[in-house]
């Protein structure tokens, strides 16, 4: 499955939130909620994000950084 850019997909082996960057047949690049440094996957493992999935992820960043935590 080759994943459009900007969608919002689940690394399922860190089990953690991203937004695709960049898609191949075979490769999803990666950014965190909130910018980071890119990683990526096979698409093998990687899957759509659920709408709460989403919604978590994009909550704890907020929340993090109206703590002044460091993102």
């Amino acid at each position: 499955m080759t994943f459009k850019v900007g969608a919002y997909v689940v690394d399922t082996v860190t089990d953690t939130v991203g937004i695709v960057e960049a898609a191949a047949p075979e490769v999803v690049v990666m950014r965190p909620i909130g910018g980071g440094a890119l990683w990526g996957r096979h698409t093998s493992e990687v899957r759509l994000a659920e709408t709460m999935e989403r919604l978590r992820a994009e909550t704890r960043y907020l929340n993090a950084r109206s703590r002044g935590e460091r993102l």
